[in-house]
């Protein structure tokens, strides 16, 4: 587990250097006070390269499974099969997140990924895929990303200040998206030029990247055991309680729940809707996923910048209240112009919600608990995402893309503005918590 509170900060960042004292690197590393941490500056490129090489293979295999069957249902299963073993094993990966030092735990994860990229690539150049290999392997990535998850989460309270987590989570997020402009683009003129199998043999060798970054860390904090209770079942009550008693973390939870069901799945239907809609190939399609990362990218900056000066909840909820109506707009239109606009506000406002969400959870958790408290919260967020899938597949299939979208959109609005009407008897609960 991670130290005590007031030892979590030893350690965990050196000094920026000189040249923050003067010029543009001091403004820069107030906007972004993560990367005062030599350790972050390490893990940031590593993340970036790593990550690009995810979406990558992200676009490619969405690309290849409607290649192969024609069908949007299928792209939405294989979707769920990535983020179905998140759901019952998040949990279990949060007690190994607690236990064991979480560098050594990215290290086996990494690697297992790097290994299953690898052996899909040969499958895809040999011309011997089918659905129901990317199917197995969908899922065996998905029960390592059930343990690498929360471990990559927890992991970033190890190598910044305590007070520079928000900043920290709100770059990490910003890494993901902002993969999502350069990954995709990449992924479209690969799957062009070479097919979609040297697009996953890429990302295979992306993963050398953030395994070097971690192997180069140096002045981690002292890894301590966590007392927890032998049985891993009673360490999962035991979290789970604490989850559940502490106002905030519930709160989030429950929203996080709804917003991966009704929202998170519009971006499985990208390659539906940039085929049939807009008649695009993969290098269009990449450019779908690149303005919405673009728009997510933006919306990380901004979190990073006012992460001490926002209010937490509201910010939350408008962002994915702007997330919604953007959305609509997006499903509405023929027009590619005006498609992009929307696709890059929406991007904009879910995952400055999101970061947000991350943030402030980790921001409040107990060190004893946050691996665990983590894991909970991405086995909702990714664990869910299945639901998600499947459903905005099917509605899709039967009734129309544009309209499964615009459902979860208002389902997502709705939840958003119950989270306003009930945002000052959190707070009051959360008072009363902390006063306990």
């Amino acid at each position: 587990m991670t130290l005590s509170a007031e030892e979590s900060t030893i350690n965990n960042s050196d000094t920026a250097g000189p040249q923050t004292k003067k010029g543009i690197s001091r403004p820069l590393l107030s906007a972004f006070p993560a990367f005062q941490s030599r350790n972050f500056r390490l893990y940031f490129p590593g993340q970036v390269i790593s990550m690009i090489g995810t979406w990558i293979q992200m676009v490619a295999q969405g690309w290849l499974v409607l290649e192969i069957t024609g069908s949007a249902f299928d792209v939405g299963v294989v979707a769920a099969a990535s983020t179905l073993p998140t759901l019952f094993l998040s949990l279990f990966g949060g007690v190994i997140v607690d236990r064991y030092p979480k560098r050594a735990i990215l290290l086996w994860t990494q690697s297992s990924a790097m290994i299953l990229a690898f052996i899909l690539g040969i499958f895809a150049v040999t011309g011997t895929v089918t659905i129901w290999i990317i199917i197995v392997l969908s899922f065996l990535l998905g029960c390592v990303n059930a343990l690498n998850v929360p471990a990559l989460q927890a992991f970033l309270s190890e190598i910044v200040e305590r007070e520079d987590l928000a900043s920290a989570i709100a770059m990490n997020s910003a890494i993901y998206n902002g993969s999502r402009i350069i990954g995709p683009a990449i992924a479209g003129f690969l799957i062009s030029a070479t097919g979609t199998g040297v697009a996953f043999l890429v990302n295979g060798v992306s993963f050398f990247a953030v395994i070097l970054s971690l192997l180069s860390m140096k002045n981690l904090p002292k890894q301590v055991v966590a007392k927890l209770p032998i049985h891993p079942l009673l360490s999962i009550k035991e979290g789970l309680k604490y989850s559940w008693n502490h106002p905030l973390i519930r709160t989030i939870v429950l929203f996080i729940a709804v917003i991966s069901i009704f929202a998170w799945s519009y971006v499985t239907m990208l390659p539906v809707i940039a085929k049939r809609t807009f008649g695009m190939d993969a290098s269009g399609l990449g450019y779908l996923y690149g303005i919405s990362g673009l728009g997510s990218v933006v919306g990380t900056v901004v979190v990073s910048i006012y992460s001490k000066k926002i209010d937490r909840l509201f910010f939350i909820a408008g962002g994915n209240i702007l997330f919604a109506l953007a959305l609509i707009g997006f499903t509405e239109t023929t027009v590619l112009p005006e498609a992009l606009a929307f696709l890059f506000i929406a991007g904009f406002g879910l995952v400055a919600a999101v970061s947000t969400m991350s943030a402030t959870i980790q921001s409040t958790v107990d060190d004893r608990f946050r691996g665990r408290v983590m894991s909970l919260y991405m086995m909702v967020f990714m664990g869910f995402m299945p639901i998600g899938n499947l459903e905005i597949g099917y509605l899709s299939e039967h009734f129309g893309t544009g309209l499964a979208i615009r459902i979860g959109c208002v389902v997502t609005i709705l939840a958003s503005l119950f989270l306003i009407y009930s945002s000052r008897s959190v707070r009051t609960a959360y008072q009363r918590y902390k006063a306990m």
